[in-house]
């Protein structure tokens, strides 16, 4: 184990969508993916099965949850699931909407630039208020 502070632990200025007890839901940052979201598990586990079955399945719906908020407002061509952890070892999920005309597609958003993408733009407002009535009768 490393002494280097887990950046999602300390996270700082979020820009959170949905909370609760187990996880949040926050927009990343990202201007060429305005769309782009991540599930967060609030606390330090690194791996799916550092969960019991029941966090397992709500984290799992929260994805769900987010990913179905995204195809009804931008309705993308695709939505990439990916759960790495590679750089940072705690538990969240990347959510992020993908069109044919964005600067990566069909390479994953980490790959090099193929071309000039054009962004598309999402409600942030609309985005957690479509999150937040999924996730609270679910």
């Amino acid at each position: 184990m490393t002494d280097i502070p887990c950046p999602l632990c300390q996270a700082r200025n979020e820009n959170i969508l949905w909370r609760d007890a187990l996880l949040r839901v926050i927009r990343v940052d990202d201007p060429a993916y305005p769309g782009f979201c991540r599930v967060i598990v609030n606390r330090h586990v690194k791996e799916m099965t550092d969960l019991s079955p029941d966090e397992r399945a709500r984290l799992m719906q929260a994805v769900f949850v987010v990913e179905g908020a995204l195809r009804e407002l931008m309705q993308p061509d695709k939505v990439n699931l990916a759960a790495l952890g590679n750089q940072v070892p705690h538990l969240h999920w990347h959510v992020i909407p993908r069109f044919v005309d964005d600067a990566h597609f069909p390479d994953p958003v980490w790959a090099a630039v193929r071309r000039t993408g054009c962004a598309h733009p999402v409600d942030r407002v609309q985005l957690a208020q479509i999150i937040t009535r999924l996730l609270t009768i679910a």
